[in-house]
């Protein structure tokens, strides 16, 4: 057992120090915290969305922002899209696979970003959600797995973690959801 904490410690290490050498993915990550930042500076709304561990980074990530991540400061305007009663009424009335587009037509304008969430890149709710985000003229931030999947070449702004291996997307996915609150926090417009 001992053994396999330690390969899997080491493995999750890796890769994020692999990614921390690639100056693609740090570009990345800084030109997705720039969209956020603006959002926040021009008091728009943070959202996100995504499914099973996704829709728990998007929570996370609302969950920080809205409450706070290290230090004291006015709360972030952000909002996931998984109201229970919302999301169970629609996906029994017209289906799942647009439940998230439907949350977008309601909430997004033209001041507010939207960070998908996927890692595989193919989440049909997410797809239509990002469709219906940019319709309404919102920036959508993708952070995705694997190779990007449709979601990359749809988002404005994506953000590839590039691992076959979903929870070692997810463990990136995380910090760099951490990264973004962090930088809000010491840089951006959330100092205290």
């Amino acid at each position: 057992m001992e053994t396999t904490v330690a390969s899997l410690l080491d493995e999750s290490s890796k890769l994020k120090a692999t990614l921390s050498k690639d100056p693609a993915f740090v570009a990345a990550v800084c030109a997705a915290y720039r969209a956020i930042e603006r959002t926040v500076q021009s008091g728009g709304t943070v959202f996100a969305c995504g499914n099973g561990g996704s829709t728990c980074d998007a929570m996370h990530l609302c969950e920080e922002l809205v409450a706070r991540y290290k230090r004291d400061r006015r709360g972030i305007r952000a909002m996931h899209f998984m109201d229970p009663s919302m999301m169970t009424c629609w996906g029994n009335d017209v289906g799942f696979d647009d439940a998230f587009a439907r949350c977008a037509e309601t909430f997004c304008s033209p001041n507010d970003v939207l960070v998908a969430i996927s890692t595989s890149g193919n989440s049909r709710n997410v797809i239509a959600a990002t469709a219906k985000a940019q319709e309404k003229g919102t920036k959508v931030v993708g952070l995705l797995g694997k190779d990007g999947g449709k979601l990359a070449s749809l988002v404005d702004l994506p953000v590839i973690v590039p691992s076959q291996a979903t929870e070692r997307v997810q463990e990136v996915h995380i910090t760099v959801i951490h990264m973004w609150c962090e930088l809000l926090e010491t840089l951006g417009p959330a100092r205290p």
